[in-house]
């Protein structure tokens, strides 16, 4: 291995920790370390004074002007946008990156309704503990301008957070709730699923079937399951308890197909939020890379 592809390789899973939070996507997150690669390459090392600023800025830079044109993009997709998953954790080599919550898709979700340069600042700062005068230098602002976006992004992310923070073992028991309504739907047992004012968020790409805005009620909620689960038949249909982005989630499968990937929010009784990732293009990278060890079939 030449200098410059350890030296990257070094630092690999901390870049794609960071290119991955700015811009929800695993694909987007690889294609700008490969840029980034290309450049270290470019580079000649024995100029670089700290080897790893060099590849967090360049990392950074590329991700931002990425994720502005990602902005402007998904103004015109159609319905809810959804991040993309990690595959599952025993499967990528990255994800065990500075875990918590800052990894969740509920997260990655909330990031979503800051600025471009609001989540480069909050991010360099809050998850990467970057100084602000530090995240500054990587950005080309002063330290002043950083600071007000940290500021600006935390208070917006206090408002919006969800109330609750439950553990991993709730949200799996919420989740299994769920499968055992869905498989003989009433209106009754899903309802006592859902907070009254309880979400669902779903993101087919206008590929796939899926709600064009989000839905709001327990009452809502349980209507559209019920019709879901009265669609949903035949012996191949199955859910399975899977772990993604270090948190427990629903693969929805129709024989070899994967056709939704679900997430919740909850208060530890009852489900706040429900996200619904129907796009192709998105479950095909978790379709092909998914083992049945990683799962577990629920009946």
């Amino acid at each position: 291995m030449d200098p410059a592809t350890a030296l990257f390789e070094h630092h690999r899973s901390r870049l794609f920790g960071l290119a991955y939070r700015m811009l929800g996507t695993p694909a987007d997150a690889e294609d700008v370390l490969h840029d980034a690669w290309l450049r270290l390459h470019a580079q000649d090392l024995a100029t670089l004074d700290d080897p790893e600023a060099w590849l967090v800025t360049v990392t950074t830079r590329l991700a931002l002007d990425r994720l502005r044109r990602a902005k402007a993009e998904r103004e015109h997709y159609t319905g809810p946008w959804l991040p993309e998953p990690l595959v599952p954790d025993t499967e990528h080599p990255d994800a065990a990156l500075e875990r918590g919550e800052s990894l969740t898709l509920s997260f990655l979700l909330l990031l979503e309704r800051l600025s471009p340069d609001e989540r480069a600042a909050f991010l360099l700062r809050e998850v990467f503990d970057y100084s602000h005068a530090e995240a500054a230098a990587i950005l080309e602002i002063g330290e002043d301008a950083c600071r007000q976006r940290v500021h600006r992004a935390k208070t917006r992310l206090r408002q919006d957070r969800p109330r609750f923070h439950v553990d991993e073992s709730a949200q799996r028991r919420l989740l299994q709730r769920f499968v055992a309504a869905m498989a003989e739907p009433t209106l009754d047992s899903l309802r006592a699923l859902f907070a009254e004012d309880a979400v669902h968020i779903s993101d087919g790409g206008g590929i796939a079937r899926a709600t064009l805005r989000p839905l709001h009620g327990a009452d809502r909620l349980a209507q559209l399951y019920l019709q879901i689960g009265r669609n949903l038949g035949g012996p191949g249909v199955r859910y399975e308890l899977v772990t993604l982005n270090g948190a427990p989630a629903l693969f929805l499968r129709d024989g070899d197909a994967l056709t939704t990937a679900m997430w919740i929010e909850c208060d530890g009784e009852r489900i706040t939020a429900i996200h619904a990732l129907r796009h192709p293009g998105k479950l095909a990278r978790l379709l092909a890379v998914t083992k049945p060890a990683a799962s577990a079939s629920l009946h």
